[in-house]
Order: structure tokens, then C-alpha cells, then sequence
């Protein structure tokens, strides 16, 4: 069943606010997790390799690590994902549930620990925090809004310049391509400012965010419940 055109507008604010979520913990990140990004693995393969390389002193296990936890959660996320139908399920609650859970317990963490806490806790938590947006990925997926990966805006980018500037009537793909790029500027922005009062408020804000978008989607996107309210 098709969605209406309000419900794909609906699906289309969940992504771009899930984007924002992975701005704000990216700036998180690399500000306060010792220069590990949590959502954009490009940066992460970067910095690793120049890590590697010996190159200023740049970490080598905090993004080793997130690779792989966010690396996990995605395959994870993907199987659970193979065997429902495409778009808003309860498998897609369920996940997006669970991160919001994993991001409320960092922000437990975030509170009692401070700006104190040592690098094995910082590579912990950024590792958590990778694993949700590893599986957040694999859900944005699901939910199938195109070009909007909520993890990746490099393609997206491309797209903007490469296709949508050089064709006619891509008004809709220029507010959604542009959009996307934005919503992670914002996030990244809004992450930056808020760790000026505590670690702890933005992670506290992406546990919101994503908690919103789970029970909102689940209510209004669901197929499950657009299924049954059709067959009435």
C-alpha cells in the first residue's frame, strides 16, 4: 500500500530529524570521545588511516573500534530488517527504541562521569553511540526516503551538484538532497554548543529526538496500523 503524500512527508521529517541526531553526536564525537566520529565512517576510515600513519597524534583504537561496532549493529540491524516489508514496520520501532534506550543510558553515563572520564570509557561510549547510529542507518534504509541515508551526505552532495543543479524540474530532489546536508550541519552545530554546558545535554537531546521519532512513526507510519485502518 502506497503512503499518502502526508505520510511520506512524515517519513521525510523522521529521516532529516535522525540526520540532525547524527550531527549533534558526531560533534559529540570528535570534541569529546577523543576525535572518533560516531556516525560518518568515511571520517572515521580517514582518521584511522592517518592514525596509522602516525600523523599528529591521531587515535587509532577509539575509531578502529566504532568501525567495528557500527559495522555489527548495521548486519544486525540488516537481518532483522530482511524479513520484514519495506518501509515503517515494528522491527523499525524496535530498533530505533533500543538506540534511543542505548542513548539515554549515555547519557546516565554522561552525567555521573562528567568531562572526567578516562579514554577507555570515551572509546566505550563512542562505540555505543556508533552501534545506534549503525543500526539507525540500516532503519533509514527500511523506511526507504531517497537520498536520505541519515548517515552519509558525501553522495548526497554529489547528487545535489552532479545531478539536481544540472537538470530541470528537480525541485523536490533539491529540497531533500539539500535538506539532508543542512540537517547535519545543524546537528553538528547544535552538538558543538550544547557540550558547552555538559557532555551529557546532547546526548540527552539526541535520546529525545530519537524517542520522538520512534513513537511517532510507529504511530502514524506504522504499516501494520495503515493496513488495518485501510481494511476497515
Amino acid at each position: 500500500m502506497a503512503l499518502t503524500e502526508t505520510e511520506e512527508k512524515l517519513a521525510l521529517a523522521a529521516t532529516v530529524t535522525l540526520t540532525f541526531v547524527t550531527g549533534v553526536v558526531d560533534a559529540v564525537g570528535f570534541l569529546a570521545l577523543d576525535r572518533v566520529f560516531t556516525g560518518n565512517m568515511t571520517g572515521n576510515i580517514v582518521i584511522l588511516g592517518m592514525g596509522v600513519a602516525g600523523a599528529d597524534d591521531l587515535p587509532v583504537l577509539g575509531p578502529a573500534i566504532a568501525l567495528a561496532a557500527f559495522t555489527a549493529a548495521a548486519f544486525v540491524a540488516g537481518l532483522v530488517l530482511r524479513a520484514g516489508a519495506k518501509g515503517w514496520q515494528h522491527r523499525v520501532t524496535v530498533l530505533l527504541t533500543l538506540g534511543a534506550v542505548t542513548l539515554a543510558a549515555l547519557t546516565a553515563v554522561a552525567v555521573v562521569v562528567g568531562d572526567q572520564s578516562g579514554p577507555a570509557l570515551q572509546v566505550m561510549m563512542a562505540a555505543a553511540t556508533a552501534a545506534v547510529m549503525g543500526s539507525q542507518a540500516m532503519v533509514a534504509r527500511a523506511v526507504g526516503v531517497a537520498d536520505m541515508t541519515t548517515v552519509v551526505v558525501t553522495s548526497t552532495l554529489a547528487s545535489l551538484a552532479g545531478e539536481t543543479w544540472t537538470r530541470r524540474g528537480g525541485g523536490v530532489l533539491l529540497n531533500r538532497r539539500f535538506g539532508a546536508i543542512a540537517a547535519i550541519f545543524a546537528g553538528a552545530v547544535a552538538g558543538a554548543l550544547l557540550l558547552r554546558w555538559h557532555i551529557a545535554v546532547p546526548f540527552a537531546v539526541a535520546t529525545a529526538l530519537t524517542s520522538a521519532v520512534a513513537v511517532l512513526g510507529h504511530l502514524r507510519l506504522s504499516r501494520t496500523l495503515l493496513i488495518d485502518v485501510s481494511a476497515r
